[in-house]
């Protein structure tokens, strides 16, 4: 029987730090070893960075070429970024060392849209490398595209979607807590949108086209707006305290059109304690066909606490895959790991049904 899968984990900020601890836990998993971008954490130990409270003997790195030469991963997970263009070099150094990716940069999920000639050059990279790589994340990735395609294959036709997104921003890092805008003033919130401080979802067009791709739809355009969603309460979570009169979070919503008619819709509030002023979080899709579907789930499914678990739950399919750059909806779909990870690899799998 093969021995574990090695795994290396790029980044150790919130989703990095929850990614690797989750890798720990999973049997048949290897935490090989741990790079970051912080000059200043370079040497310290992954366990003492990630909040575990004791030594893993796993020194995080800011030299990722050694890194790879000395721990061997088969397969690393990316967090250290959103756009496909500054996650692009990490990848492709990773891939020309023979391992494979996966990645959570918003970007990445659908690479395609923004950033063709990134696209191709991966794909290319990683087919000539005999490897694959994954863009996946809770949204994009799942709730407003692959969910929304799944539930597609149950109608006969379509006419127009609708998904919605309403969810806590609670448990994210700073980073993403400034993208939203949050603590900003309404004034400095729209200052920052102009400037592009202020990016509100990244990734509504990498669903889009996602989606339209699955059930053939050719966009012609995507309108979308971003409003700060104004407290009327003071908010505070550990990485931001927003005072009454300030944005909470980004109201941000995207409309496609195919021939002139709107067919994708998606909405995506998202805020810091939405609670506080009684708005409850969920997801909702709508599906306008034959026949229409309605699917709503609340509270919404937690937004870092499913990314990670579908960053380190897609490990077996990537490696499973022919060579090349994937979306999520050109692969099987995820399934919660509750066996040895190496129990769902293809090779065990052919053994087993042999034996």
């Amino acid at each position: 029987m093969r021995g574990p899968i090695r795994v290396l984990m790029l980044g150790t900020g919130q989703m990095g730090a929850g990614i690797a601890r989750l890798v720990l836990q999973k049997p048949g998993l290897d935490l090989a070893g741990a790079y970051g971008r912080r000059v200043h954490r370079a040497g310290t130990d992954l366990g003492e960075a990630i909040g575990l409270g004791r030594i893993l003997g796993v020194p995080i790195s800011v030299d990722l070429e050694r890194l790879i030469t000395e721990t061997r991963p088969e397969i690393a997970i990316q967090a250290t970024c959103s756009t496909a263009a500054d996650a692009m070099p990490e990848i492709a150094t990773l891939l020309r060392h023979g391992v494979n990716v996966i990645s959570i940069a918003e970007e990445m999920a659908y690479p395609k849209y923004r950033s063709p000639a990134i696209a191709e050059e991966l794909h290319w990279l990683a087919v000539k490398q005999g490897v694959s790589v994954l863009g996946t994340g809770v949204n994009p990735g799942f709730v407003l595209d692959l969910l929304v395609i799944t539930l597609t294959g149950a109608c006969a036709d379509i006419q127009s979607i609708t998904a919605r997104r309403v969810n806590d921003l609670s448990a994210y890092g700073p980073s993403v807590l400034r993208s939203q805008g949050v603590g900003l003033s309404p004034q400095d919130f729209q200052a920052g949108l102009r400037n592009g401080a202020v990016a509100g979802h990244i990734g509504f067009s990498e669903s889009i086209h996602m989606i339209a791709k699955a059930v053939g739809w050719n966009i012609d355009n995507i309108q979308e707006t971003r409003e700060p969603i104004v407290s009327r309460v003071r908010r505070q979570t550990a990485f931001v305290t927003v005072e009454p009169g300030h944005a909470a979070g980004c109201n941000h919503t995207a409309v496609a059109y195919a021939a002139d008619k709107p067919v994708i819709t998606l909405l995506h509030p998202q805020q810091v304690l939405p609670g506080l002023e009684g708005t409850q979080t969920g997801d909702m899709i709508d599906i306008k066909g034959t026949p229409d579907i309605h699917l709503e789930g609340r509270p919404e499914i937690p937004g870092g606490q499913a990314t990670i678990a579908l960053a380190v739950n897609m490990i077996p399919r990537v490696l499973n895959a022919a060579p090349g750059l994937y979306n999520m909806a050109q692969l099987p779909a995820p399934a919660a790991m509750l066996a040895d990870s190496r129990s769902f690899l293809r090779e065990e799998l052919i053994e087993v049904r042999n034996d």
